[in-house]
């Protein structure tokens, strides 16, 4: 009794008693305490009119004093702040509980690991000691495969629902080995280290038999959630084309066995596209974990739908899936197990690392998977926001259909209505038209557009080298210009909006150079960005002298972190009308480019001046020419670029269309020949005897004589004393804050050189630089200037020119305070080599 009255004593006191400014107590009654709270509820805010209105209408609160009524309203928002931290507290303390557990498990599978590997160790030595020479070639990596007479065992048990939950039980079994236990020899994955920001914890196979990939982390979604949409692989794993449950039944332990077929889509034009016919297992464990695993029935030769399985090679899926612990206070600890046979000898020698890579696997399916439940869960509980009012599941569809157009035009599948045109083996863009694609993206014949043609697509595959992928998808998402031609762009846009098929050049447009990027949304970490590009054009006629041709396009672009080892970049684009309406069709164009790793075999040679190699003559299933293996072993850094982009067309301009888009896609892939070998890492490194232009010393030289010309003319150092040492001369004169170009004395002088900044001011690269003449970086003050001075430049060897405007590239216009030229000397002969300028304080107006 007492207990009850003290405790109402505290409840009465907590509520009624408040402490004023002057720190003393002050009471109020259950009625004014009930005022004052329905004001603070509508009208949180301090400063509000509206409050001072509800409180003078209220006859309650009127003998309690302002400064009172202040301070109640200050310790009522202290309380509602320590109500939400403690709350926020309680949260990161059960999932800090949860990581907890999950690494402590980690670390229990870790030390059986290592206990397991000293035992096969000391086995080892025993059989050597012994001289027993079966010992040396005995495999102790604990092959979590199934022995083929096991599952010919299986095969034959599968004549009925008892042989299919004996074959489920087994790979339930072989699953939880490999997702808890040391059935795979788990490494972790490199690049991606475990910490508080991590997404979780990510291991790829060491030896096993295939490639396996693993992940486990922590997920604020309940597990059969998490079952549902990951049993769902199309939503959440872009290269998944389709996914067919041909049969489903009940286990009889309250699970259900599912057959599945499954297609894959071709990362590349270059080998053809994986299904799979598994055997699915869903079912709850003793102590309540949620388990999804999964198994190949057979390595080919069945599943449904066999005429369309004619353009496909059956890959194999050994025993994988989802655990899914649930968490005491919400949420679920995840394990995923992805374990494959992707048939690599079926492919082209030169793309086989592609098929082998645990790495890739780890990055398009495991580490995926993981990220996209993340993704669903912040989204869920509104912790992301994105822009233009959109609803995430909106966002997401738009990316997915992005990337399932680009597949689809990269695959051309024959159930999708694509034919090859004169595809002879020989030709290096490969031409296809469709004309039943749908890329409406929607099921309402309204919002589709119909074209009396169809859809005609080119594509190719190269071989790029020693540059990375993100590296150049980064700059051909900046720079489109340098790749990109406005005028096809434009009639793709406009073809979609009204479904005329105006030929480009009929109605001549020009780029400003303008290029608006805004950004709609992106993944928690950032691999992905989906975002609208403006590029803004004029037409070049007079009767439309003042129309609007400004060109919209939908892009997704993922894989610029260059920390990620086996991820993909991508560039895909589409476009779309500016008032982007849910339900706008979509026929996506762009980029891939997807690294290869480095065979054990590979030399290691310096680098030739080319970036890219003819893939032809390595394109053969089987074993390798000795000419082909030299030209893909140059060097170590490889990645192959896919390139598809999509043309509606009516049927009477088919011919011309194709012309059209054979010309574009070979002068997209000369630019990105060119870009890739300006921006590579050696692009300017004279170690590889790489030349900045034909006729040009090499980097290093040219560079050491700007410097002592600068010096000789100018009696002054362009750089730092202490830079002037070898090799650094180069890097520092690259990353000098003004710009520096260098010209040649021909009749029109062209530039052979540019530093970074010179490059910026330019808004060019190293390789277009070369097509870029003096005076046409100057405007006519600007030329009249140089024009004045250039005889005094010639005589003394210098000249300082005054401020003025000069004008890149993209037309925009560039001042600058000072320009100082000077002739630059070769050192053998003393003759004049070139002119270099160099532009002080030069900004974009």
């Amino acid at each position: 009794m007492a207990m009850a009255v003290a405790q109402h004593h505290h409840r009465e006191s907590s509520i009624d008693k408040h402490l004023d400014s002057s720190g003393k107590y002050v009471r109020y009654t259950a009625e004014q305490v009930e005022a004052l709270e329905r004001v603070y509820i509508e009208c949180p805010k301090p400063s509000s009119l509206r409050r001072q209105q509800l409180i003078r209408d209220c006859p309650i609160l009127a003998n309690i004093e302002p400064k009172q009524i202040k301070v109640w309203f200050q310790n009522r928002r202290c309380r509602e702040k320590q109500r939400k931290e403690a709350s926020r507290l309680q949260t990161v303390n059960r999932k800090l509980t949860a990581m907890n557990k999950l690494l402590m498990e980690e670390n229990d599978r870790l030390q059986k690991q290592v206990s397991q590997l000293v035992c096969e160790n000391g086995y080892m030595k025993q059989q050597l000691h012994t001289l027993q020479p079966s010992a040396a070639t005995t495999d102790a990596s604990c092959d979590p495969v199934v022995s083929s007479s096991t599952t010919q065992q299986s095969m034959r048990d599968a004549n009925s629902p008892a042989g299919f939950l004996s074959i489920a039980e087994e790979t339930l079994a072989e699953f939880l080995s490999k997702a808890t236990g040391t059935a795979v020899d788990w490494v972790q994955m490199p690049g991606m280290k475990p910490g508080p920001d991590s997404v979780g914890i990510f291991a790829i196979s060491q030896s096993c038999s295939g490639v396996a990939a693993r992940a486990c982390g922590l997920v604020s979604l309940e597990p059969t959630k998490i079952a549902e949409i990951l049993k769902d692989r199309p939503s959440w794993f872009r290269d998944c084309r389709s996914l067919e449950v041909f049969t489903m039944f009940p286990a009889g332990n309250g699970g259900t066995i599912e057959l599945v077929y499954t297609q894959t889509y071709a990362p590349t034009t270059l080998a053809p596209a994986r299904d799979f016919w598994t055997l699915r297992y869903t079912t709850t464990l003793e102590n309540g974990s949620l388990v999804v695993c999964e198994r190949s029935l057979s390595g080919s030769g069945t599943g449904p739908n066999a005429a369309a399985a004619a353009q496909f090679v059956r890959a194999e899926m050994r025993p994988s899936g989802y655990l899914i612990r649930p968490c005491e206070g919400g949420g679920s600890i995840i394990h995923i197990v992805d374990h494959l046979n992707l048939e690599a000898w079926s492919v082209p020698e030169v793309l086989r690392p592609l098929y082998e890579s645990s790495k890739v696997v780890a990055q398009k399916m495991t580490i995926a998977a993981l990220r996209y439940i993340r993704q669903i869960a912040q989204e869920t509980s509104g912790e992301v926001v994105y822009g233009l009012g959109r609803q995430p599941a909106v966002l997401r569809t738009f990316s997915q259909r992005l990337s399932r157009g680009f597949n689809d035009a990269v695959n051309g599948f024959n159930d999708d209505g694509w034919s090859v045109l004169n595809c002879d083996g020989a030709e290096d863009v490969i031409i296809a038209v469709s004309s039943t694609k749908n890329f409406s993206g929607t099921s309402n014949p309204a919002s589709s557009l119909t074209f009396l043609g169809g859809i005609l697509c080119a594509k190719a595959s190269m071989l790029l080298q020693n540059i990375p992928p993100a590296v150049l998808v980064r700059f051909l998402r900046e720079h489109r210009s340098e790749w990109a031609d406005f005028n096809v762009d434009a009639y793709s846009a406009a073809s979609l909006k009204s479904g005329s098929y105006a030929y480009p050049g009929m109605r001549p447009t020009r780029f400003t150079g303008n290029q608006t990027i805004m950004s709609l949304g992106h993944t928690i970490e950032h691999q992905e960005m989906l975002e609208v590009i403006r590029l803004e054009g004029h037409s070049l006629a007079q009767e439309d002298a003042f129309a609007s041709r400004d060109v919209h396009l939908l892009q997704l672009c993922s894989g610029i972190d260059e920390n990620a080892v086996g991820a993909c970049s991508e560039l895909i684009f589409a476009p779309i009308d500016e008032m982007f309406p849910d339900v706008a069709p979509l026929l996506p164009s762009g980029f891939r480019i997807i690294p290869l790793d480095s065979k054990p075999g590979d030399k290691k040679d310096s680098m030739t001046g080319s970036q890219t190699l003819d893939l032809t003559s390595g394109f053969e299933v089987g074993p390798t020419t000795n000419g082909a293996r030299d030209a893909v072993s140059c060097h170590s850094a490889r990645s192959v670029l896919t390139i598809a982009f999509q043309f509606p067309f009516d049927s009477s301009l088919q011919d011309n269309v194709a012309i059209m888009a054979r010309q574009y896609i070979r002068s997209v892939i000369s630019s990105v020949q060119r870009v890739a070998m300006a921006i590579s890492p050696s692009g300017i490194n004279p170690a590889v005897g790489s030349k900045l232009s034909p006729g040009s010393p090499e980097a290093l030289t040219l560079a050491n004589w700007i410097c002592c010309s600068y010096s000789y003319y100018l009696g002054a150092e362009l750089l730092r004393s202490d830079s002037l040492i070898g090799e650094s001369v180069l890097k520092h004169l690259w990353h000098h804050q003004d710009a520096i170009l260098c010209c040649s004395l021909k009749s029109v002088p062209v530039f052979i050189f540019a530093n970074q900044a010179g490059l910026d001011m330019l808004e060019t690269t190293l390789v277009a630089l070369q097509d870029i003449t003096l005076d046409k970086i100057f405007d006519e003050s600007g030329r009249k200037a140089l024009f004045a001075d250039f005889a005094k430049l010639m005589q003394q060897g210098f000249a300082y020119l005054p401020a003025g405007i000069c004008m890149s590239t993209m037309g925009r216009h560039v001042s600058f305070e000072q320009a100082i030229a000077w002739k630059v000397l070769a050192e053998e002969d003393n003759s004049v080599h070139c002119l270099a300028f160099s532009f002080v304080n030069w900004s974009f107006v």
